[in-house]
């Protein structure tokens, strides 16, 4: 007899291998995710250093508070978060600032950024050099 088609055993091994490849494809997924809202934090926190900086070009003070409104609010910084991106700050303290930033997808466990400039220090412990932003 002349018959076409696969065998079970055949198609238990496609199945299989299939099954091989998604278990180690699915975590290399789940870490390029991480990542990217990792990325998206310290973007907004740079994003945030030129906000403050152009700011104080203009006010000669930094601006304790942030908006994303059109017209800007009086005294504020027009700067929008990525969304899913809750910002802390800015915090003026002196003659420098500092802000940290949380995502609401790193729950577990809870992923904080921070950046300062013109501070001595951090005052959340997290960031080490000056406008640079750092994650822990």
């Amino acid at each position: 007899m002349n018959r076409k088609g696969f065998t079970l055993i055949e198609l238990l091994i496609v199945v299989v291998i299939i099954g091989i490849l998604a278990a180690i494809a699915i975590p290399k997924f789940a870490n390029t995710k991480a990542k990217a809202y990792l990325a998206s934090m310290k973007s907004d926190l740079r994003n945030l250093v030129t906000a403050e900086e152009a700011y104080f070009a203009d006010s000669v003070k930094y601006s304790g508070t942030a908006s994303c409104t059109t017209p800007p609010t009086p005294n504020t910084v027009n700067f929008c978060v990525t969304t899913g991106n809750n910002l802390g700050g800015p915090t003026v303290n002196g003659g420098g600032w500092s802000a940290t930033i949380t995502n609401n997808n790193l729950t577990n466990p809870v992923v904080t950024c921070s950046i300062f400039i013109n501070l001595a220090a951090d005052p959340a412990n997290i960031a080490t050099k000056e406008g640079e932003p750092a994650c822990k």
